[in-house]
C-alpha cells in the first residue's frame, strides 16, 4: 500500500530510542521528512547523519523554550503530522509516591501534550487537514503493576484526545491515541530492572513473566507497532479519530481491550 507520505513534513518526540525511533525509520522509508526531537543532542546528531531528511530539536518538550524552538523550526511549513511521545514517569507502588511525584507527573505526562497540541493545532485547522498522534501505554485500559503515575496520568490525555476529537471533528485533524503493551524498549527494561528490586527475582524471569501474560506469548517488536502508527499518520485513516488503540500482543484480557 502506497501511504502517499513522500516529502510529507512529521514531527516525532522521543525519536532517539524505543517506539519513537522506530516510527521515524519508517516515516522515512516511506519518504518522508521528519523534525526529529529528543533530550540527548548527541543521539540525534548521530541520527541527523543517517539520513538528508532528518532534521533536529534538542531539549526536553515540557520546556516552554524548546516548544518554542519547534514552532521556530516547522516555521512556514505544512506539518502533515506529530508523534506526541516522550518516556513516562518513573515505576512505583501508590504508597511510595509524594505529592511532589504526582505534581511532576503532570508535567511530564499531560501539560506539555496540552501545550504541544494547544500550538500545532490552529494551522492544521486552517489547512484542513492534520493527524495528531498521542503514544501513552496499555495502562489507560488495564492497570501495569507498580506504575501508578503513568496509569493515572495517562487517563487524563485519554480524556483531552477524545474530547478535542469531538469538538473538531469535522476539521479533517483526526487524534487518535496508541497504548504499546510490552514491547522491546528501553523503558520496558527500566521495568524489568525495578521489578526485579523489588520482587528480589532475576531480571530473565521477570521478562518471562511478562511476555507470559499477553495471548502471542513474547514482548513486542517496534517495528511492528510503528507499522501501524504510520498508517495513522497517513491519509487512509480519515475515518479514525477519538480513538485509544491497544497494540499490545492480546495483554488486555477486557472486550473493549
Amino acid at each position: 500500500m502506497n501511504l502517499h507520505l513522500e516529502n510529507k513534513l512529521f514531527l516525532v518526540g522521543g525519536a532517539t530510542s524505543g517506539l519513537g525511533k522506530a516510527i521515524l525509520e519508517q516515516l522515512i522509508a516511506e519518504g518522508a521528512k521528519v523534525i526529529a526531537v529528543a533530550r540527548t543532542e548527541q543521539k540525534l546528531e548521530n541520527l541527523k547523519a543517517t539520513h538528508e531528511k532528518i532534521e533536529v530539536v534538542s531539549g526536553d518538550l515540557s520546556e516552554e523554550s524548546v516548544l518554542e524552538k519547534v514552532m521556530s523550526k516547522i516555521g512556514d511549513r505544512i506539518l502533515t503530522g506529530a508523534v506526541i511521545n516522550s518516556g513516562g514517569p518513573p515505576a512505583m507502588p501508590v504508597l511510595d509516591t509524594k505529592l511532589s511525584d504526582w505534581d511532576d507527573a503532570y508535567r511530564n505526562v499531560v501539560r506539555w501534550k496540552i501545550a504541544l497540541t494547544q500550538a500545532l493545532l490552529p494551522k492544521m485547522l486552517e489547512n484542513n487537514y492534520g493527524r495528531l498522534l498521542y503514544i501513552e501505554s496499555v495502562s489507560v485500559k488495564q492497570p501495569v503493576e507498580n506504575l501508578v503515575l503513568s496509569n493515572s496520568m495517562r487517563l487524563a490525555v485519554v480524556g483531552y484526545v477524545k474530547t478535542l476529537s469531538q469538538e473538531v471533528g469535522t476539521s479533517g485533524v483526526t487524534f487518535n491515541i496508541l497504548g504499546p503493551g510490552y514491547h522491546s524498549t528501553q523503558r520496558m527494561e527500566n521495568l524489568f530492572k525495578k521489578n526485579s528490586e523489588l520482587k528480589g527475582i532475576p531480571e530473565a524471569e521477570i521478562r518471562s513473566t511478562f511476555a507470559e501474560q499477553t495471548s502471542i506469548g513474547k514482548i513486542g517488536d517496534p517495528k511492528d507497532f510503528a507499522s501501524l502508527a504510520v498508517w495513522l499518520l497517513s491519509q487512509h485513516s480519515q475515518y479514525i479519530t477519538g480513538q485509544t488503540i491497544s497494540v499490545d500482543g492480546g495483554l488486555v484480557k477486557g472486550i473493549m481491550g
